[in-house]
Order: structure tokens, then sequence, then C-alpha cells
């Protein structure tokens, strides 16, 4: 069997912040890809405006470095179980992994999944234990965490057989030796053991031409790109090729443009042949599965089989009072346009009509999933409202079923109990409990994922902000009945539409937390804080205080007001509960009730508890 012995194609995969960019960054650097006086940004992969800020990556990138004579396909993976999507695409691309594992934190949700999807595909695995500085870091242990996964995650005699590189990507050291002292100013331990381990692409260029769409790019010159792997045959700009339809359908076109890569640039080419990851311009309707084949010779790939969203949430047009003051695009025309054009970049998403054209429920692989989703519109200038993100349940073999999340939790000693007992109210189940012995705990446990929305905000008030939280889809289980964890506390509704007034704040205030700041426009039936007990109370915060002529005894006194909480995309969804709404604009995240009248309200709630006694 022939093999192109002059390319590998590998891809990065780790848990979220274990340092997967940061080494590709090292990995460019050191390989000379960049020219010594070139300004490269820090984790130059992360092009992306959120990416950047949050310092996570959401979408797959590929990257090739020339390395001797040897041409390496790098394609960098997201850490987080949200863009699982982007993951299990990757592994159709490529021949082997760098599993890279934290030396302290060790092996995490993520890595557990991403490896689990790698080993499903055969993939050929190196481990770089990563962050060999960090103080407390343990490597060797780490090593023997990482065999006990790939043992759990029933990895063949040969995968359990992987070399292993210690580095240091912030420095951009390595070594095969897991004393940091050992670490060497150089990546060439890393390039050396991708030549030596990563099987090289099969050489069968003579055969009929297959090409599989994995992701998707768009350039307002060249339309769509599509971006994947060259399986069989060769390509050449010109030529004539049929795209194979997800649906079935077959249709014709003319390959206008080819791009290689190198670096972080496309590189125009000619001709690409078995082996080669390219990007392939000139189909309008290319599509994420899809296979470029020969006139002549039709015959599709197995379509790419992506997980299941698990979670789904309402999206509609902002009816509010201060609907369409912000906002650039605020129809359900654009709404539904912008919906659209997403679903054809992430595959991990869908898009479900309603009975009302200005609704559409949108379901995703997580709140991070979905919350970026609405952050992008939001930076566009669209005005929505979002409701509150639910878990999809399934029917698996006539039984109602819904998703469990695995949960790794690292926290001071002292956080355990408070952690323990609010897990067990959400009816968490705990799977293990280790102490790493400088005072850290860390747990696992089994979550039903109705739990787990809205805990992360509890999760660091418990821990007054040291604890850690990591969790990634595991499975469906059986449904349990009744209610799972959601918020205890009621809310502060505002009575009247107006501004703001200190004076109508601090009249509430020891009502419970505020939301808003002095001089904020609110309408009736916006939230405006959280209540300290369990049910909804209306305030009014826009009235003010009646100017007499009167001397007040107490004038000289001053009083201070507290620091209102202003909350986070994130934040204001995980709070929401069924009968709310939150109302994003490019400006402004507001929370709201469905129903803004006090009456209305009060009227549904009565309705809903003779309706639960008739039951």
């Amino acid at each position: 069997m022939k093999l192109r012995e002059e390319i590998r194609n590998i891809a990065i995969i780790a848990h979220v912040d274990h340092g997967k960019t940061t080494l590709v960054d090292q990995l460019l650097h050191k390989s000379g890809t960049f020219r010594i006086n070139e300004q490269v940004e820090e984790r130059a992969m992360d092009s992306n405006d959120l990416e950047k800020e949050r310092g996570i990556t959401i979408l797959a990138k590929n990257t090739a470095i020339q390395y001797k004579e040897k041409r390496i396909n790098i394609l960098d993976t997201p850490g987080h179980a949200d863009f699982g999507g982007e993951v299990e695409r990757i592994m159709k691309m490529v021949d082997g992994v760098l599993l890279v594992v934290d030396a302290y934190e060790g092996c995490m949700p993520q890595t557990r999944f991403v490896l689990k999807k790698a080993l499903e595909q055969n993939l050929t695995p190196i481990v770089v234990v990563n962050k060999i500085d960090r103080p407390f870091a343990r490597p060797d242990e780490v090593v023997d965490e990482v065999i006990d996964l790939f043992i759990d995650l029933d990895a063949s005699e040969e995968q359990l057989e992987f070399p292993v590189v210690f580095a240091s990507a912030m420095n951009g050291t390595s070594s095969l030796d897991s004393d940091p002292e050992k670490q060497v100013d150089t990546m060439d331990p890393i390039f050396d053991m991708i030549v030596e381990n990563i099987p090289a692409p099969v050489d069968n260029t003579d055969e009929p031409l297959q090409f599989q769409v994995t992701m998707l790019d768009y350039n307002d010159y060249l339309g769509r790109i599509g971006v994947g792997r060259v399986f069989r045959g060769k390509i050449a700009v010109g030529q004539q090729v049929s795209l194979m339809k997800i649906d079935g359908s077959v249709k014709n076109f003319r390959v206008t443009k080819l791009f290689g890569f190198l670096g972080l640039k496309r590189v125009e080419i000619n001709e690409a042949k078995s082996g080669d990851i390219i990007a392939i311009a000139g189909m309008e309707e290319i599509n994420v599965g899809e296979t470029v084949c020969p006139v002549e010779h039709p015959e599709a790939l197995p379509i790419l089989r992506i997980d299941e969203p698990t979670l789904q949430m309402t999206f509609s047009v902002n009816n509010s009072p201060f609907a369409g003051r912000e906002g650039k695009w605020v129809t359900s025309r654009k709404i539904e346009e912008r919906l659209l054009a997403q679903l054809e970049t992430d595959v991990s998403l869908r898009v479900q009509e309603t009975a009302s054209p200005d609704m559409w429920v949108v379901s995703g692989r997580g709140e991070l999933h979905l919350s970026i989703l609405i952050e992008n519109m939001r930076r566009e200038g669209y005005e929505l409202q979002v409701s509150k993100p639910e878990v999809i349940i399934r029917e698996i073999d006539g039984v109602k079923c819904e998703p469990y999340e695995r949960v790794i939790i690292d926290v001071p000693e002292d956080y355990t109990g408070p952690v323990m007992e609010s897990l067990g109210y959400r009816k968490g189940e705990m799977l293990d409990m280790s102490n790493n012995g400088n005072g850290q705990v860390r747990m696992q446990f089994a979550v039903p994922s109705r739990g787990l929305i809205g805990y992360s905000t509890e999760f660091l008030t418990q821990t007054r902000g040291y604890g850690i939280l990591n969790h990634t889809f595991e499975d469906y289980r059986p449904l349990i009945k009744g209610q799972i964890g959601g918020r205890r506390q009621g809310v502060l509704v505002s009575l009247e539409t107006g501004k703001a007034s200190t004076y109508g704040i601090m009249a509430v205030e020891d009502r419970g937390t505020i939301f808003v700041e002095p001089a904020t426009e609110v309408y009736e039936g916006m939230i405006i804080g959280e209540h300290t007990r369990e049910n909804d109370l209306t305030v009014n915060i826009v009235k003010t205080k009646h100017v007499t002529n009167i001397r007040s005894a107490n004038k000289d006194t001053t009083t201070s007001m507290k620091k209102a909480r202003i909350m986070t995309l994130e934040e204001a969804l995980e709070y929401l509960n069924e009968d709310e709404l939150c109302e994003v604009t490019p400006e402004s995240i507001r929370l709201r009730k469905k129903l803004l009248n006090k009456s209305e309200r009060e009227r549904d709630s009565k309705r809903k508890k003779l309706a639960d006694q008739k039951i």
C-alpha cells in the first residue's frame, strides 16, 4: 500500500483551558512558519472576537506547518463539550490526535469526551502533558490517570501504547522527561513524535475523487467555501465535479479556486490529491457532510454523524415596550434569516418553526452553545427575546428519558458539604471523591442536565469563587418525575414604566437584591431585582420623593445605596423561570415577565392553581 510519507494530519484535542491553542502557537513559531520579524498575536488561532474575550476556542480551525521534509496539517478543536459538533467532524479528517492534558488538573470531563470521539475513529494518540512548570504539577500521576481513562474507554492494545511528551506551551519548552528541570527550548520532541507515530495518509491518487466537506467558511468575493480532506483521487481548478447532497440529490459545478494552508494563511493552489486538507470554492450551496466526486463516478462518503442537541430555547421577536429602540434588525423575517444562516455552518444546531410566525424553537448542545449564538446576534444588531433553557426529553424503547451530565468539581475541603447538599437537592449522584493532598477535594457526580441549569451562579456563591466546576454530556437515563433544582427566590417586578430613581430603589432595597442602577429606564412587568422570599413582589422604583418646604429633622443624615447586581447574558439565561423571558438587544439585557400586567399575572396564577387541583 502506497503512502504519502510527506504528509501528517493531526487534531489537537483537550479539555477547555488545558493549552491547545497556546501549543499550536508555539508549534507555528518553533517550526519557523512565521518570519522572525512577523507580528503574531497570542493564541493566533482564536480569531473570533468572542474567542479572544473568553479565552476559549469556539470554532475548529486548521493550519499547516513545514517541519524538515514533512508537511503537518494541524486542526485546533474546541475543548468545550457544547461545541462537540466541531470536534466530531474534525476526527474524520485526521489520522491521529495530540491529547493535551494539564499536568496539575489531569483528566477532566471534556478530556474524556474528546478522547472517546478519537478512539471511536481508531485514531493514533500522542499524549502531551502540558503546564509541566505549574506549582503542584504531578506529571507522572497524570500519565497514570490518562492510562486509566484509555482503559475505561476500551482503547485497543495499540492505542494504549501511546507515546508521552512533557511540555510547557506557555514557555515554548518540551522534553521526553517528566522532570521540569530537563525542559528544552524547542518543540522538536513533539514534531518528531508526530512524524514517527502518526500514520501517513494512503496514496490512492489514481482512484476516482472523493472529497468531504467538514467545515464551512464564507468570503464576500468567493461565496461559500468548503474545507475538508481529499480521501481519494485528485482535484484541480477548472474541473467539472458533482456534489452529492445530503438529501440524495446531485449538483454539478466547476471548481473555481482551491486553497491549501500554511501557517495562518490560505495559499492558492492548482491541484490537490488524496490526504491533502484543502478549501474549495465555486459551489454556493455546499454543506457540511456532502461529498465532491467526479461527474462520471458519483459515490458519496458516509454522512457525518453528529450527536443530537440536548437543550432548547424559544427565540421570539422582541415585543417589550422598549422594542425597536436599540436594534437594527427587529423583524421576524430578519431573525429567521439569521437563524437559518447559522444552520449552514453549525451542524449541532436545530431550528424549528412554531404555530406563531414570530417564534422559533432553537436546540443546541448546551447553555454556552446557545448563549454564544445569542451574543453574536446582539453584536450584529439583532433584538430578540428568549425563554428559559429546557432539556430535550427523548423516548428510548418506550421510556421517557432525559440527558445526564458527568460533573467534576474541584473545591477547597471547607466547601464540600454545601456543594454535596446542593447537588443532592438537584438529584445528583456522587460517583467518586478524592483528596489530592493540598487541601483540594475532587468530586465526581452524575446529575440530570435539568439540575445544572442555573447552578453555576449558586456554585460560585457557595464556594466563594474558589470552586471549579466542569461538566459534559454523559448519556440519557429514565426521566425523574417532578421539578429538579431551579431558582428558589421570587423576583421584584416593576409596577410602572419610567426611570428608576434613587429614592424608589432605596425604598425597596431591604426587600431583596436590586438589578438596576438609578436612572435606568424600566417598564411595567420588567424584573428589577430578586426578592428575599419565594414569592414575586410588584414594586414601584420609579417614584420620586415629594418636595415640600417643611424641614426634615434627619436632613443631615446620609444613607448609602447598595451596589446593583448587573448580570451577564449567561447569568440572565440561567436565572430565568418558566414565566419569564430575557430581552436581548445590542445595548441591554433585561429580564421580564411573559405577562407584563400585574392583574393578568394574578389571573394566570389562579388559573394554574385550579388546573393543578383538578389533576
